[in-house]
């Protein structure tokens, strides 16, 4: 499955060059037959025109037959390199510089894989689930590849992919067999952008398994919206105000260029809350949050942490308008991003996230304060609120980076 490692680039270089000051197309828009049988011999895209099966010969009667083909046409278009008007294939003149610079033009490509689902995912007479939720299949792929540092077995990719689309059907009707005929269309799908994915050198491929390269987890870092090695990131202490004993604070690192409302989940996942209430930023007595007319916020959609904050700058994340989290965020110092680290990342920490909904730092208090006696009157009732058979099961100390981090590994790109 390696043998295609890396060729991508360079057929798009050479397609870009054929193409030149511009081709006609079909009245379809597709390469003309002609032309193809030229591109397919430039290229060497192992497309095969006019195939023989057995003893029969079947014409090629459209240059959209011939998969390679089609697929590095319609790439180079979606990276910006070509575009269609007036009937012709033309390149565009802005990005023409990237055919020269071979790992910016990889990183054009790879940015645009989002975009070319219908060319990469070609299904039989079953179309696959992932072919009609390719995006949100394919992040769950590169997700599934980013997390891991090893191999990845081909299987337990096919099922990840499963798993992100399959949700959104209802097949509980469907026979078994039909079942897995979808599955198994699926699964070709999944081998054919892995396929692609390899053939830009961004993931080695063999026949059992698959992961990223160096430059892939670079490119993926960038789609998830991630710093690489060299950029500037922040390191930031978010600490809940007026809870003591124990405190409960965070020690994060994120990229500088993060937006509000992207910050706004970081909080949320280091903590541990569950996201259930609205929240705002306070920067300089300016309020930030969800575009609300009643209430009157910022956008926090269009504010990045850079812009607004120095070192040793505060601000305020308030969580829950009625309980009334205040989150006290200081902006310690600026760092640059390491390999090998994912971010956003949780440095250190201390103290549980208190329950959600127990009356603000004030309840939080007092929760604690009846838990720790067993002959309150509320001792009971509170530990049934909470779910729990025993007060040792309640631990406010209790911190884990680690299960912070799973948690922040989990956010997916904007």
């Amino acid at each position: 499955m390696t043998e295609a490692a890396g060729r991508t680039v360079e057929q798009v270089r050479a397609l870009v060059a054929w193409v030149g000051a511009g081709r006609r197309l079909t009245q379809t828009g597709r390469v003309t037959l002609a032309d193809a049988r030229a591109l397919v011999e430039v290229l060497d895209t192992g497309d095969r025109m006019d195939p023989v099966i057995g003893e029969r010969t079947f014409k090629t009667k459209s240059s959209e037959e011939l998969y390679h083909l089609t697929l590095l046409v319609e790439w180079a278009k979606a990276a910006r390199l070509l575009r269609v008007a007036g009937g012709r294939l033309l390149p565009v003149k802005k990005n023409a510089k990237l055919v020269d610079r071979p790992d910016e033009l990889r990183g054009a490509l790879f940015a645009a894989l989002p975009r070319i689902g219908r060319d990469v995912t070609v299904s039989g007479w079953l179309e696959s689930l992932f072919s009609h939720e390719y995006d949100r299949g394919l992040r769950a792929l590169l997700h599934r590849l980013y997390t891991v540092t090893a191999p990845v077995p081909l299987s337990d990719l096919y099922e990840v992919v499963w798993q992100a689309v399959s949700p959104l059907y209802v097949l509980d009707d469907l026979s078994p067999e039909r079942l897995q005929h979808l599955r198994v269309a699926g699964d070709h799908d999944v081998q054919r952008a892995l396929k692609a994915m390899a053939s830009l050198d961004v993931v080695l491929l063999t026949e059992d398994t698959a992961e990223l390269t160096e430059g892939g987890r670079t490119q993926t870092a960038r789609m998830r919206g991630e710093p690489v090695p060299g950029d500037t990131v922040l390191r930031i202490l978010v600490e809940l105000a007026d809870v003591d004993s124990p405190r409960v604070r965070r020690q994060l690192l994120v990229p500088s260029a993060i937006r509000l409302d992207r910050l706004h989940s970081v909080i949320q996942e280091a903590m541990g809350w569950q996201d259930c209430h609205m929240h705002a930023f306070t920067i300089d007595s300016v309020q930030y949050g969800r575009p609300d007319g009643e209430l009157g916020f910022r956008d926090e959609r269009t504010a990045t942490l850079a812009t607004l904050l120095e070192p040793g700058a505060h601000f305020v994340y308030t969580y829950d308008f009625g309980d009334s989290w205040e989150h006290l965020i200081t902006v310690e110092q600026f760092q640059t991003a390491s390999a090998g680290l994912h971010y956003p990342h949780c440095v250190d920490g201390t103290g549980a996230c208190p329950p959600e909904d127990c009356g603000g730092a004030p309840g939080y208090g007092d929760l604690k304060a009846i838990l720790a006696n067993p002959t309150h009157e509320e001792h009971h009732a509170m530990l049934e609120w909470l779910g729990l058979r025993s007060a040792r099961e309640f631990t406010p100390d209790r911190f884990a980076p680690d299960e912070a981090n799973a948690r922040l590994l989990r956010l997916t790109a904007p």
